[in-house]
């Protein structure tokens, strides 16, 4: 069983055990959080699409730590007129790792 969770305004496919690189959220090492802006779900045999998100669908996650990301640099550049600038960017990441889908209803 697999889902479609929306956080950070990203969408990122997640299954049972699945560790993912997250923008910052609140929270501290071995805290628990709740997605509840579920997308999709889909197992084997059926799959429920949420319009915009299905409602009473919840992911939860356990937070593994708080990262900075890999530094990127921008740089801008305009031709013949001597213009140009370097800056880099740490994109501030928390480290998730998805411990259930919960759905209404259905008992694993």
């Amino acid at each position: 069983m697999f889902a479609v969770i929306e956080t950070g305004g990203k969408q990122y496919k997640v299954e049972e055990g699945t560790i993912l690189d997250l923008e910052k959220l609140e929270g501290n090492k071995s805290d628990n959080i709740v997605f509840e802006k579920v997308l999709l779900v889909a197992d084997k045999n059926n799959t429920e699409i949420g319009c915009p998100d299905i409602e009473g669908v919840t992911v939860s996650a356990t937070i593994l730590n708080q990262i900075k990301g890999k530094k990127e640099i921008v740089f801008k550049f305009k031709p013949k007129t001597g213009n140009k600038k370097k800056q880099g960017h740490r994109q501030k990441l928390t480290t998730v790792k998805i411990e259930k889908i919960i759905i209404p209803g259905k008992e694993k």
